[in-house]
């Protein structure tokens, strides 16, 4: 695995693989609730130990997505947040001290209206270190992939039970680290997961030499600390992104807005606490 040293994420992997460390890498939506917000919680999930931040675009249609970030999404989309509002937020973040590597979760659409030279030159102006497209298809990912590779920023692919045979050929192309997907359907906290996932995130392992994290479902500290003894980076999504909409009273007001704030960043730093 070449590392590039310009990219932040694959910094950081390398960092945390010297370290002996596994990767936190929390979603938020942003927007949810809204982008004053949204900047105050990832400060709050940088101190709180998150080492890669993906930044959800809000969209009218995400089919990954279960109900709790797709209610995220409805929240953000009232304030007319957009794909362009979501790099603005991320550099933002940066100016602001933030030294998080940042991944842009979006669907195929936003970016094809954008247009993609304008869309990869603002990844590159907005400091974004990666981009996962949750419908784009290996098979339709070649020009995607070849944009990306010039621009240094790294597409991650999502590597699901179901990809069996399909699994060599969705690697073959990433970069940055391989997403496996832990459980069948859209994201959402589950009590299990599918039925041989660890065999499933060992056969991912043995296609490529990048780093692998898996997500979809993790939600609690003990789920965290059950897979980072097999992957190098851990996502943590609804979770987060419910407890948000659990204390919007509390951020909505500004007598409460701190105490907010620290719920949130409690949550994320519990998240850590067996691993």
């Amino acid at each position: 695995m070449t590392i590039d040293t310009t990219n932040r994420m694959d910094l950081v992997f390398q960092q945390l693989k010297e370290q002996g460390r596994t990767a936190l890498i929390p979603f938020l939506t942003v927007g949810d609730p809204d982008l004053e917000t949204t900047l105050a919680i990832i400060h709050e999930l940088e101190a709180a130990g998150a080492d890669i931040l993906e930044l959800g675009v809000p969209y009218s249609d995400p089919l990954a997505d279960g109900p709790v970030i797709q209610r995220a999404s409805a929240r953000a989309l009232k304030g007319r947040v957009h794909i362009r509002t979501c790099m603005e937020t991320a550099l933002k973040a940066r100016q602001a001290g933030s030294k998080l590597p940042f991944i842009l979760f979006t669907y195929y659409n936003p970016v094809l209206q954008m247009g993609l030279d304008t869309f990869f030159t603002e990844l590159t102006k907005h400091e974004i270190s990666g981009l996962i497209i949750p419908d784009l298809p290996v098979e339709e990912s070649e020009d995607m992939r070849q944009r990306s590779r010039e621009a240094g920023v790294n597409l991650i692919p999502l590597v699901a039970p179901t990809s069996s045979e399909r699994i060599a050929k969705i690697v073959s192309g990433a970069s940055g680290f391989v997403y496996c997907v832990s459980s069948l359907g859209v994201t959402g906290e589950r009590a299990s997961f599918h039925t041989g996932v660890d065999e499933f995130i060992a056969s991912v392992r043995q296609a490529t030499d990048l780093p692998v994290a898996v997500g979809f479902g993790i939600s609690t500290a003990e789920q965290v600390a059950r897979f980072a003894t097999i992957c190098d980076g851990v996502v943590v999504g609804s979770a987060i992104v419910r407890k948000v909409e659990d204390v919007i009273p509390l951020l909505d007001n500004p007598d409460t807005r701190s105490e907010g704030l620290l719920q949130i960043r409690e949550f994320v730093t519990q998240l850590k606490s067996e691993k």
